[in-house]
């Protein structure tokens, strides 16, 4: 069974930025595979706070596994998975550091070549494209493996040599207290060199060239304001072998002339002609997916609410689950009315006893 993130940590859902990362030092510390040789569990408690971490310290995944918990983590492609510790000094390789005076213990970065840069973007949305989903058309600047060398770096006919520093490890060991593992400084912990006359010409060897990317991008019913969607491999190229980073999407909804909307449910304001609130009748009233009919009882007061189950928003993350449509129905004062109209409204007024403005000399006056 999945632990809560924030029992992990040990930390209160209220818990800052400050406090998350402090109790986040303090586990991976205790159960840093460097201390625990050999020690399974302690590796385990180390990824498991790992994961914690890299959610509860980053505000969008925060929000996500504060409302939907895990399940929305994976919704949007957001759950942790590190297979072993080398993916977790890749990712946190500076707070490592800061721990360990500089090398992060077995790594202030996974050995090898480096895993692309992730992209972010911001796509603002209809709100009637937001409830119902659509595909968006979307362009960045991005880099992508250089076609001349197919993104290893090197000219044809080339080949790297392997690193004379290292032997080819991408590490060098620190002896002290603590053995303490840093990058390379000479081939960058690719374990690799290559010459400057071996290198592609037109990416100066880095594997890369910088071109805009166009995708279709999908976007699922009932996404929601500040919401980020994951698309994975569609980042930066990585270094020559290296796979690339994710593209990040943010999404803004425009607010709606008429709905409103609190998570998965709607609600709609709907003035009702004076008539019907007190005898009653069939009404119109729109909702997101058309309009509806609904009947106002007799003598409804002005600000009723009326709840129609199932004609809200979809949720994104539970198949078949559908919010509801709220309508709060208000009595409709009409900008301007006919003589005969004004007639009847002061007769009832008289009748009923209430005070309304004179008409004709003193109305002007007081106007």
């Amino acid at each position: 069974m999945e632990r809560d993130f924030y029992e992990v940590l040990g930390v209160a859902k209220t818990a800052s930025a400050q406090e998350i990362k402090k109790a986040y030092r303090k586990l991976a510390m205790k159960h840093h595979p460097d201390r625990n040789p050999g020690d399974a569990e302690a590796e385990e408690r180390f990824k498991e706070a790992s994961a914690a971490y890299e959610v509860l310290s980053d505000d969008n995944k925060r929000q996500v596994y504060d409302q939907y918990g895990h399940a929305g983590l994976r919704g949007r492609g957001f759950e942790p998975n590190f297979t072993d510790a080398g993916d977790i000094f890749s990712m946190f390789g500076d707070l490592f550091g800061e721990m360990f005076g500089g090398g992060g213990g077995r790594g202030g970065r996974r050995r090898g070549p480096r895993r692309g840069s992730n992209v972010e973007i911001q796509v603002t949305l209809d709100f009637m494209e937001a409830v119902h989903g659509c595909s968006k058309d979307i362009e960045y600047a991005t880099s992508s493996p250089c076609d001349t060398c197919d993104g290893d770096g090197l000219k044809d006919g080339a080949s790297p040599s392997t690193c004379g520093l290292c032997q080819g490890r991408g590490r060098v060991v620190q002896q002290g207290i603590m053995m303490i593992s840093t990058p390379c400084p000479a081939c960058r912990g690719q374990g690799r060199t290559v010459a400057a006359t071996d290198r592609c010409t037109d990416c100066r060897g880095t594997g890369r060239q910088r071109e805009t990317q166009k995708q279709t991008l999908g976007i699922p019913a009932g996404v929601s304001h500040g919401i980020q969607l994951n698309v994975r491999g569609k980042g930066e190229a990585g270094d020559p072998g290296a796979p690339p980073g994710d593209l990040y999407v943010l999404i803004r909804v425009r607010p709606h002339e008429v709905f409103k909307r609190d998570g998965n449910d709607t609600w709609v304001e709907v003035p009702v002609p004076y008539p019907t609130m007190v005898l009653g009748g069939e009404i119109q009233v729109p909702t997101i997916h058309g309009e509806k009919s609904i009947t106002v009882k007799p003598n409804t007061v002005s600000g009723k609410l009326v709840t129609l189950r199932g004609e809200g928003v979809p949720d994104p993350q539970r198949r078949n689950r559908v919010g509801d449509h709220r309508i709060q129905l208000v009595v409709e004062v009409p900008q301007s009315i006919s003589d005969d109209e004004e007639d009847l409204l002061r007769k009832l007024a008289e009748h009923q006893g209430a005070g309304v403005r004179d008409k004709g000399f003193w109305a002007k006056l007081f106007s």
